[in-house]
């Protein structure tokens, strides 16, 4: 039994007078209500209403969960359901209910004075910065009224928290040294805001935090450190407070301009990048001329992905042969489960795949970065949801099972390859950037979106969406950002009628892979530098052989060599500081990515032209000219032709 504590001796007993408990837990010597006082009793909420189940459900009611006994659901009256004057309120709840309740009628639980359930704590701050994005969004949503409200759904609430440490299941070092430790980290968080605010005037304070967002701020970067690093946990932490004592404001502003476009990217928080301009000392017809020098040379490239030559047809016959008896049989390129592929759909019950639905990691697996003193051992862990490697199934659940084919000869029997033909019609760009998306379908990784700007200017050529061969299976819109949708609204192409620069709404759509590739010829010749990321994924997407390409990966090649290589978004922010594909779960945008690999080919003739400048190269009349050769006369002395 438990002990007495006293927590419900100034609660009105339920059943006084009628309590029979020797020793009950509630109040009992409550005096009752005086009949001829003025002053005006408090009208219940169930006597407020003729509807007595109106009342008790609704948000005025009790919160309980009444309680039906046998007696009253009978119909049979009883002693008990009296109650007694000196409750007061309940009397005359007890009589509305009997007078207007029919034969079945209301238990007298419901009519009891209750305690409600004890509420969570919601307790919540606004600061001043949430007050200002509010006002903010209600001036964007008056100023744009068909806008929807993302604003106003990314400001949230958070709930009051104390200077203690968070809870852990195993915490690197006792709660005494870790509230030590996050006290002295808020104290020099506590003072750099102090300053931030000394140093502002009028209403330039987006920087100044609230005493609830510095205590949270070093909350938040204790627990994270003692979650990643709890081996060196006091040193880390010891660090990051000499850190911020010898931390200069202007850095401070700059982490505070950081985390903030993390947390409210759309109040517009972001430090607006200045991107390196890229100037090549040549004009756009020297860069064309100058740009071949990159390209590269096909010899080898075939080892790693580069068709350069057409299967022959004894390859092809092969290769139909092994394909016919495989039935279908396929290697998922996500999860790696063996499944059937049904073209044209099964007979049976029209299914495109077996084996259900793909569960599956989207993201590549990765190893946590080194801290610093830590020589624990890092597991690969997958970065789309920080699981380790070899733990979970997958975090993405897919409708169908997908396959990629890399062979040349299977390529060939989906949809032949083609050499790139001679020109037909003058006027073509000196050089053509060009990007392909690709989906998942019944044939494989097929080509669905193809675009192609000129170089060096940059300006769109085409872009067009592609209707596959086979039935979509995944658009992969993560990645290619093309949606369903965008195959709905397309509209047949018209070369007659160009789509605008600045419309990304509705794009025109081709029939076929092939009919995308006839107009993509239309803007080549055998000679034209094809500039590209990854090129071999292209070309082979749109099976297209072309002598003359110029392919980052090639140009910015990995130090260990093919095949490994370098991402086009680490590329454009290394040597360009521009960031790129940043459209999240929306995907990329091919045009964009056609683009960010012709300025990095213009970089690259830029400081390529630069050198040959210090080594004696010239341009005279749109040629390149070489150095002129030092001449040695019979005296020894080496001297320039013009100087002779």
């Amino acid at each position: 039994m438990f002990s007495y504590l006293g927590l419900f001796k100034k609660t009105p007993c339920p059943e006084h007078p009628h309590c029979s408990l020797n020793h009950c837990l509630f109040a009992h010597d409550h005096p009752p209500e005086s009949k001829d006082s003025d002053t005006p009793t408090r009208k219940s909420p169930l006597a407020d209403s003729l509807e007595p189940e109106d009342t008790i459900n609704g948000s005025d009611g009790p919160r309980k969960r009444r309680r039906i006994s046998a007696e009253v659901s009978n119909g049979i009256g009883s002693s008990r359901n009296t109650v007694s004057p000196a409750l007061g309120t309940p009397e005359r709840e007890a009589s509305v209910l009997q007078k207007n309740a029919p034969e079945d009628a209301l238990p007298r639980t419901a009519s009891k004075r209750i305690s409600p359930p004890p509420r969570r704590n919601t307790k919540v701050f606004s600061t001043k910065r949430v007050e200002r994005a509010e006002q903010w969004a209600a001036r964007s949503e008056s100023d744009h009224p068909s806008t929807p409200k993302k604003v106003a759904a990314q400001i949230t609430r958070l709930v009051e928290e104390s200077l203690n440490p968070r809870m852990l299941p195993n915490p690197p070092v006792s709660h005494p040294i870790r509230m030590k430790l996050v006290t002295m980290l808020h104290k020099e968080m506590t003072r750099l805001n102090g300053e931030v605010k000394s140093s502002l005037t009028g209403s330039k304070d987006v920087f100044v935090l609230t005493d609830q967002e510095l205590i949270r701020e070093a909350l938040d970067e204790e627990f994270q450190v003692a979650m990643k690093s709890p081996t060196v946990y006091q040193n880390v932490i010891k660090s990051r407070i000499m850190v911020l004592k010898k931390m200069k404001l202007e850095v401070w502003k700059e982490e505070r301009i950081k985390k903030m476009a993390q947390k409210q990217p759309a109040v517009g928080l972001q430090k607006p990048s200045t991107p390196k301009t890229i100037e090549t000392g040549l004009t756009p017809a020297e860069e064309v001329s100058f740009v071949s020098r990159l390209a590269a040379h096909q010899e080898g490239l075939s080892k790693h992905g580069y068709v350069t030559s057409m299967p022959t047809s004894t390859e092809l016959e092969a290769a139909k042969r092994g394909l016919e008896s495989s039935q279908g049989w396929e290697l998922c390129d996500r999860c790696k489960t063996r499944f059937q592929v049904f073209p044209g759909r099964r007979a049976e019950d029209g299914a495109l795949t077996s084996g259900g639905k793909c569960t599956y990691h989207w993201a590549k697996p990765r190893r946590p970065d080194m801290v610093k003193g830590d020589n624990k051992p890092r597991d690969l862990k997958y970065a789309c949801c920080d699981e380790l490697v070899g733990v979970s199934a997958g975090c993405t659940i897919a409708e169908f099972h997908v396959f990629k084919i890399s062979d040349p000869k299977r390529l060939a029997l989906v949809m032949p390859f083609k050499a790139t033909p001679s020109p037909n019609r003058p006027g073509l760009p000196g050089a053509v950037c060009f990007d392909c998306e690709m989906g998942y379908t019944t044939s494989g990784m097929e080509l669905i979106r193809l675009t192609a700007t000129a170089w060096p200017d940059g300006g769109e050529l085409l872009d067009v969406l592609v209707r596959p061969i086979g039935e979509i299976l995944d658009l992969n819109s993560r990645f290619s950002g093309v949606w369903p949708d965008d195959f709905a609204k397309a509209l047949p192409h018209n070369q007659d009628m160009p789509q605008a620069e600045d419309d990304h709404s509705v794009l025109q759509i081709v029939e076929s892979p092939s009919k995308a590739r006839e107009l993509l010829f239309g803007l080549l010749t055998p000679e034209t530098p094809l500039i590209g990321h990854a090129l071999e994924n292209d070309l082979n997407a749109t099976r297209i052989l072309h002598p003359v390409i110029i392919d980052t990966c090639l140009v910015y090649a990995h130090p260990r060599g093919l095949p490994l290589r370098y991402g086009l978004k680490f590329l454009m922010k290394k040597h360009l500081d521009q960031d790129i594909q940043m459209g999240g779960d929306q995907g990329h945008d091919s045009k964009e990515d056609a683009r960010a690999a012709g300025d990095l080919v213009r970089l690259r003739v830029s400081k390529m032209w630069e050198q040959m400048k210090i080594e004696g190269w010239t341009m005279r009349n749109g040629i390149f000219c070489p150095p002129l050769p030092l001449t040695a006369p019979p005296d020894g002395k080496q001297t320039l032709p013009e100087q002779r």
